[in-house]
């Protein structure tokens, strides 16, 4: 298997170059055909003079963000910190287009994690000293990575760390919450990867694709150091080419006869409706052996969807790993056992609504649930009554609580939300625990997702599942841009209620997507909807990662600051009414339906 037990990141990396020099560890792709690579040497050398320029800092237990765009730069400029004993806060840019919502996130990472080093290449630190003009910047340091030279790597001297070490700063999605720094230690990464080794198939050839964004868990220590860990090549590519063009992805794992890839559950959605006949006719998926779907609500219907989709390129069923995991964990918690096909069950939706799992009493009110995998032999995953703080047993639904060597040092900064989500104990004083803030149960010791805490929508007693509704909504009409929807609850009069915000393809069928929308949230979920807003394409707030930011969308709403087309709203009496008093922007676009 290859297993290498060192003690820190740098020693993992240290010794690939010195065994094997002329491998190459990472390979970039392009949509347009451009091609860059990295051997274990050329990384090595990269990292030792980044480390080396660092060091003239005074940068050693500094943090330092990282302000890249996808790429081998990134690559070279995290190891460099590495080597250097600087903790790296890896970070998106700011997209130009949305300026307004992401420059403030990661201004907010600055200060969080009171970094004094931003690193960059010349072309990113030439537009975002534009975009930080009128933003204090007194004592931080921006430092141009693509302007080193490599005989600094002569000068590197070992920062003499060890396993203890933090690593990095690993900010969170976001998705329903401020980002939080999650701290990292170099033995936390290690058990973790030594921990994802154990589920990788064992074989002769192993060859990883990502194009998962490197900032956050999945992307960075999934894509990039996994590969080093378990020492196997890995082509790299970015999420805005996937995006823009899915095929780019299978491409890539047909053409480099990939063992290793996976995304989230929208990433397979997107190649079913964004990939031609003619393109599928040109893949060869036979090689892929795990396809990992992990990061959000894993839907059946779409690996069964895939699998029948892509069979006639040699794809697997069986190939699809069904994952959870999440940034306080490191990444990874469980997953299905790659030696057999992944496990799913049909639940009762109104018994999951009152926290236990039945059988189905009719069609109608049947949910299908993927398991997520089984924990390891030293894992503790337990379903809890949060309020009780006792453990629940099989087929009840409870808050997941987790304890393994994997779990995080907690927040930077914040140690009382660190007694409450990293020193969560049981009624008896068994702990500590990390809270997950994930609902789920356990069937036959596999752990099933049914949702995130924060977010359920509870109604009239009813406890719902943003996820379930969002489906549905997303069905009922094709107006509706597919992953683009949030539902959550609002308080009208003390009670909670159901919002909707929602993207749209044209503004001249907001009525009949309005009438669609209230149909099949009556007639799925058996509910009145109370707020519907139909917004600006390519406007909700998501992560990094591509989730839906649920606690943001209902901000906005409440602020007014979403690109409306139209509010929809009913009142006590049971009728509609629509907004009229809005931003000039609201109106303007009102006016067009």
């Amino acid at each position: 298997m290859n297993r290498v037990l060192s003690s820190t990141l740098i020693e993992l990396a240290r010794m690939r170059a010195k065994t094997q020099p002329k491998t190459i560890a990472y390979r970039f792709i392009s949509r347009a055909g451009e091609d860059e690579t990295l051997t274990y040497a050329e990384l090595d050398e990269k990292a030792r003079a980044i480390a080396a320029q660092l060091t003239l800092y005074k940068g050693k237990n500094q943090r330092a963000l990282l302000l890249y765009l996808p790429g081998l730069d990134y690559v070279a400029a995290f190891f460099g910190c590495l080597y250097a004993g600087v903790v790296a806060v890896p970070a998106y840019p700011p997209d130009p287009q949305r300026i307004s919502r992401t420059l403030p996130r990661l201004l907010n990472i600055i200060k969080d994690s009171e970094s004094s080093i931003i690193m960059s290449t010349s072309f990113i630190e030439s537009m975002a000293k534009e975009l930080f003009i009128n933003e204090d910047q007194k004592g931080l340091i921006w430092f141009s990575t693509d302007k080193v030279k490599i005989n600094l790597a002569a000068e590197w001297k070992d920062p003499q760390i060890n396993e203890n070490s933090l690593a990095f700063l690993q900010y969170t999605s976001g998705s329903t919450s401020n980002p939080r720094g999650v701290m990292l230690t170099h033995q936390n990464l290690l058990c973790n990867l030594q921990l994802i080794e154990q589920e990788l198939p064992k074989a002769k050839h192993r060859q990883g694709v990502s194009w998962l964004p490197p900032y956050h868990d999945m992307g960075l220590i999934g894509g990039i150091m996994q590969p080093m860990q378990a020492n196997f090549p890995v082509v790299l590519m970015s999420p805005i080419d996937f995006l823009i063009e899915p095929f780019v992805w299978l491409k890539a794992v047909s053409k480099y006869k990939a063992t290793l890839s996976g995304g989230p559950n929208f990433a397979y959605e997107l190649c079913l409706k964004r990939i031609s006949p003619e393109q599928k006719k040109t893949l060869d998926l036979s090689s892929w052996i795990i396809a990992a779907n992990g990061a959000e609500p894993i839907r059946h219907e779409t690996m069964e969807k895939f699998s029948d989709a892509f069979a006639e390129c040699g794809f697997n069923k069986s190939a699809f790993y069904p994952c959870y995991g999440l940034a306080e964990a490191t990444l990874y918690v469980c997953g299905s056992s790659a030696a057999k096909t992944w496990e799913s069950i049909d639940v009762d939706t109104k018994a999951l609504e009152n926290g236990l799992v039945k059988k189905p009493s009719s069609k109608q009110s049947s949910r299908k649930l993927v398991s997520s995998g089984n924990p390891l032999n030293d894992q503790e995953i337990l379903i809890v009554d949060k309020d009780k703080k006792i453990r629940l047993k099989e087929n009840m639904v409870g808050e997941i609580w987790y304890r393994h060597p994997s779990v995080a040092q907690g927040y930077f900064n914040q140690p009382e939300k660190n007694k409450e989500t990293f020193g969560a104990y049981l009624a008896n004083k068994e702990g500590p625990f990390l809270c997950t803030g994930d609902l789920g149960f356990l069937n036959n010791n596999e752990l099933y997702i049914t949702g995130r805490a924060k977010d359920a929508i509870i109604i009239r007693g009813r406890n719902l599942y943003p996820q379930d509704i969002e489906k549905s909504v997303e069905e009922c009409h094709n107006n509706i841009r597919f992953g683009c929807i949030a539902a959550f609850a609002i308080e009208v009069q003390e009670h909670e209620e159901l919002a909707l915000v929602c993207e749209i393809k044209e503004a001249t069928l907001v009525d009949e997507t309005l009438a669609a929308i209230k149909n099949a949230i009556s007639i799925d979920h058996g509910i009145r909807i109370h707020t519907i807003a139909l917004i600006e394409a390519k406007s909700i707030a998501k992560t990094s990662s591509g989730k839906i930011q649920r606690h943001a969308c209902k901000e906005m709403l409440k602020d007014n600051t979403l690109d409306l087309i139209k509010l929809w709203v009913i009142n006590q009496n049971q009728k509609t009414k629509t907004s009229t008093e809005k931003t000039k922007k609201s109106s303007s676009n009102e006016s067009k339906t």
